[in-house]
């Protein structure tokens, strides 16, 4: 299917569901799953799935074939995963359709799974939580606030933590980043590469999970479609309180059509 076709080529996905389309391109840089995904959507597998997991501020999850109301074990069970394809110019910016998979514990090498992915919607971050290295931050005010004349600092830090106010918890902690490099003669920054420090702190994004999951496409059309998902009530395991379901279509186009109809440059145009 892939060798025959033109350079010039391309597939325009499109993602019909209750809150309206999206429309996404997936990377020639990973062609695996690439494509997978392209097989799998015009067999029609898609059709009729759910987006079996929502977490607002975070992403949006399907392709769990066995989601469909006509799922059969028998022909549409997907037992295989798919190698990583970790490439440097692809993360986890909003917008970004990317591979979920199984833990590190029983997946150290980070395979795919064979159907299902996700959509990340993610929130905005400050130049100073990308360039500030928050793990070791983190273990440098855990050394600190058992001095005394820190406790303080310590239980204001877990008040946040506790009350669910992240992004004030995350402020927070950026706040004491020249305390703690004073006080315990550390550093903690880091670098960071430039294209992903401006996406996101524009439009955002999901970037602790940079480098760890294959990100292998981008909706180039409708991320008001994964915003009004992602809002949307749930119960159990993040699972949406009514079916949210989706229909996927597969068009081959020219990479030019795509890029005139939808502003999208492809990385060699850029």
């Amino acid at each position: 299917m892939f060798t025959a076709c033109s350079a010039e080529k391309d597939y325009l996905v499109t993602i019909h569901t209750p809150y309206g389309e999206m429309h996404a391109v997936l990377y020639d840089a990973t062609p695996e799953h690439k494509e997978n995904f392209i097989t799998l959507a015009q067999d029609g597998k898609y059709d009729s799935t759910t987006f079996h997991r929502v977490i607002e501020d975070f992403m949006v999850q399907g392709g769990d074939l066995s989601t469909s109301p006509r799922y059969n074990p028998e022909e549409d069970s997907v037992d295989y995963t798919i190698p990583a394809e970790f490439v440097d110019t692809l993360f986890h910016k909003k917008g970004a359709l990317a591979a979920a998979r199984q833990g590190d514990q029983i997946n150290p090498e980070r395979a795919s799974s064979g159907s299902q992915f996700y959509i990340v919607q993610g929130v905005v971050y400050s130049e100073d939580e990308l360039l500030t290295d928050m793990n070791k931050l983190g273990k440098g005010i855990q050394k600190l606030i058992k001095e005394a004349d820190y406790k303080e600092v310590g239980e204001e830090l877990i008040g946040l933590y506790q009350s669910g106010d992240f992004e004030a918890y995350t402020q927070r902690m950026v706040e004491l980043k020249p305390v703690v490099e004073e006080e315990l003669n550390i550093e903690v920054d880091r670098k960071y590469p430039k294209e992903r420090l401006q996406a996101y702190t524009t439009i955002g994004g999901t970037p602790h999970l940079d480098d760890t999951y294959t990100v292998f496409g981008e909706i180039i059309d409708g991320l008001s479609i994964v915003d009004s998902i992602a809002t949307q009530p749930t119960g159990a395991k993040d699972k949406p309180v009514e079916d949210i379901y989706m229909t996927v279509d597969v068009e081959e186009m020219s990479k030019k059509a795509i890029s005139k109809k939808y502003g999208y440059m492809y990385p060699s145009a850029k």
